[in-house]
């Protein structure tokens, strides 16, 4: 059946925007095209000619009569093609090719109209950007749940800004029937549309119960759509409208909105219209969810869980406050740490004294008492230890007996210090006081936490290691944590000079190269003298990733596949390999040494060692004693002891 449509009223265009908005809308029709063009400068992403009033009228109005049918149920469901789209323009601004909110006002329209048996009005858009004008309209209206599924890109995305995010639900009697799931990059295909449904969109949509379905259908996240740059198929769309139908009573109006490929809005379009005549959709072949799809939709769930009864797990922020004593566990887990090494290993706290990074980093750098003595010295910056626990299915509270701390380093610090070598741990928080506070679910700021390592590294090297005695320097870095290492090689000048290996573990965080603008031979001094263990699944090893087809990589030092993902088990399986690097360039040392003709109490001595008279009682182990410390240290690992 085909639904006439007609020009919308002013007193209908006014449900949602200002007259003085409408009659700026209507002026168009009267200027000439040197004069929109001057005009359409002053607004976002806008279009006008003399006929943009018309036609926006007859969008709104398209969308009105298509709900009214639906709502008093001449019809059972209908789709409503128009344009120009509407869930960007705001209450007295257009933006984002949009002039009225077709769907907003058409379902304040049906609230009016049909007060008894439309009340509660559910919309859902899907659009690739996210609907501000929609939002804006029925953000405090407690009878309207808006739900928008859309690129967010951390508020770079179009229409830019933090309006979008999964904080944003509402507000006064409003609160909680807004639901952003903001997706954080381009890329989203149909399992996480369809998780996010399965998660979200349906259990919180069955809980609202409403009397009408309006999808605000954008088909700019469809696969062959550029601008969108997402992969959401046909089938996907025809599931998603097949979802939607359950509810109401079946009553449901799809009003078209944005796209940018006419083939993609055309295939989807259809797929969709089929849907609402009763074809089963196809099978869909994607079914997994991307990592970043599952974090964000668990992200909404959490957050959401406060207002929905059906969302799980519960969200425990509000039960978490400084009344109730409580502390982030990495603090208390690093304080646990510190303590235990004291108590194993006598190793200490070194002071940080920088305004910026000073309280971050209390207690996450510590040191065995002779890290500054005349002996190797091992320096780890690793990422915190991995916290592992089961939540309680309901609560989501992690209890204490179903979690665990796994801390696979404390064996390589404990085998160093057995060696007699110094060490100094330095953990990498990913929460940094004074620049992320607060009781709330924490993101990790990576970009600065980035910063605060490259900052604190230096710090280190400047202050408690390049003027130290140490004869051998190894530097391991784990995680995102050896971002610090590779800014020490790539940016202070002489590092690499005192530095007798570098050991990296890579997992998910990217691959970093040194460059050689300072030391033209930096590259190959680091592939000779580094092992850089990668993950098994990390994207280098892809056929496409980003080393495929290409002949020198020195730069980006003696990489290893491991067997393992993760970052714990890549340290178990390799801590032999680790130790027999370390221990066979100081026997490398003390051989030459040895061979020198220098016996140990002149090395000790500081014989061509750049030290002046009487500062050997303060090396302890002679190169005599390193030798034979290593080579038996050697004979013991070829029996297979770790």
């Amino acid at each position: 059946m085909r639904i006439p449509a007609r020009y919308a009223t002013i007193e209908e265009i006014c449900l949602v925007h200002t007259r003085a908005h409408y009659d700026f809308i209507e002026e168009t029709k009267n200027r000439g095209d040197g004069d929109l063009l001057a005009v359409e400068k002053r607004f976002d992403s806008v279009y006008f000619n003399q006929l943009t009033w018309q036609s926006a009228l007859l969008s709104a109005g398209g969308a009105i009569e298509t709900c009214r049918a639906v709502a008093s149920r001449q019809l059972k469901n209908a789709i409503a093609v128009i344009r120009p789209p509407g869930h960007h323009a705001e209450e007295n601004r257009p933006m984002g090719f949009c002039m009225f909110d077709n769907v907003a006002i058409a379902a304040k329209v049906c609230q009016i109209d049909y007060k008894q048996t439309c009340r509660k009005i559910l919309i859902v858009d899907w659009d690739v950007h996210h609907g501000n004008g929609i939002q804006q309209a029925f953000y405090s209206n407690p009878n309207v749940l808006y739900v928008s599924l859309h690129v967010h890109e951390d508020g770079r995305f179009y229409p830019a800004g933090p309006y979008g995010d999964h904080l944003h639900c509402g507000t006064g009697a409003g609160e909680g029937k807004n639901i952003n799931v903001p997706w954080p990059t381009k890329g989203m295909g149909d399992a996480d549309y369809m998780f996010a449904f399965q998660h979200i969109v349906m259990p919180v949509a069955h809980d609202f119960d409403p009397d009408l379905v309006i999808i605000a259908a954008g088909f700019d996240a469809a696969a062959g759509d550029q601008l969108g740059g997402c992969f959401v198929t046909p089938t996907c769309y025809a599931h998603m409208t097949h979802m939607l139908m359950s509810l109401a009573e079946g009553k449901l109006v799809v009003c078209l909105e944005g796209g940018y490929n006419l083939k993609s809005i055309s295939k989807s379009a259809l797929a969709v219209t089929r849907t609402l005549m009763g074809e089963p959709p196809d099978r869909m072949e994607e079914t997994t969810a991307t990592p970043s799809g599952i974090a964000t939709v668990q992200k909404v769930v959490m957050y959401q869980s406060r207002y929905w009864r059906c969302l799980y797990p519960k969200d425990n922020d509000r039960e978490i406050s400084n009344s109730l004593g409580a502390e982030r566990m990495h603090d208390v887990i690093r304080a646990y740490q510190s303590k235990h090494l004291y108590d194993t290993h006598k190793m200490i706290s070194l002071f940080i004294f920088r305004e910026r990074i000073s309280r971050s980093f209390e207690n996450q750098v510590i040191a065995t008492t002779n890290y500054h003595k005349a002996v190797p010295l091992i320096v780890i910056f690793h990422d915190p230890p991995e916290v592992m626990g089961v939540p309680n299915p309901v609560t989501n509270k992690l209890e204490l007996h179903n979690t665990w701390l796994a801390d696979v380093l404390k064996h390589y610090i404990g085998w160093a210090v057995k060696q007699g070598f110094g060490v100094i741990d330095v953990n990498i928080p990913k929460h940094l006081t004074g620049i992320d506070d607060g009781t709330e679910y924490f993101e990790e700021n990576k970009l600065a936490r980035t910063a605060a390592t490259e900052e604190l590294a230096v710090y280190l090297w400047e202050n408690y290691i390049e003027c130290n005695d140490a004869q051998e320097i190894f530097f391991v870095g784990v995680g995102d944590a050896y971002h610090g290492v590779m800014h020490l090689l790539n940016n202070h000048e002489g590092f690499f000079e005192r530095i007798a290996g570098v050991i990296n573990f890579v997992a998910e965080n990217p691959l970093r190269s040194v460059h050689d603008q300072n030391v033209y031979y930096l590259s190959k001094w680091y592939y000779k003298n580094s092992l850089v263990f990668v993950a098994d699944n990390h994207l280098v090893w892809s056929p496409d990733g980003p080393l495929a087809g290409k002949k020198s990589t020195k730069r980006y030092g003696a990489f290893i596949r491991s067997p393992k993902v993760g970052l714990n088990e890549m340290l178990v399986v390799h801590q032999q390999q680790v130790q027999q690097f370390i221990l066979q360039r100081v026997r490398r040392r003390s051989l030459a040494e040895a061979g020198s003709g220098r016996t140990a109490t002149e090395v000790e001595g500081g014989v061509g060692t750049g030290m002046g008279p009487g500062m050997g009682s303060r090396m302890g182990t002679g190169s005599a004693g390193l030798l034979e410390n290593a080579m038996s240290i050697e004979t013991t690992m070829g029996m297979g002891e770790p």
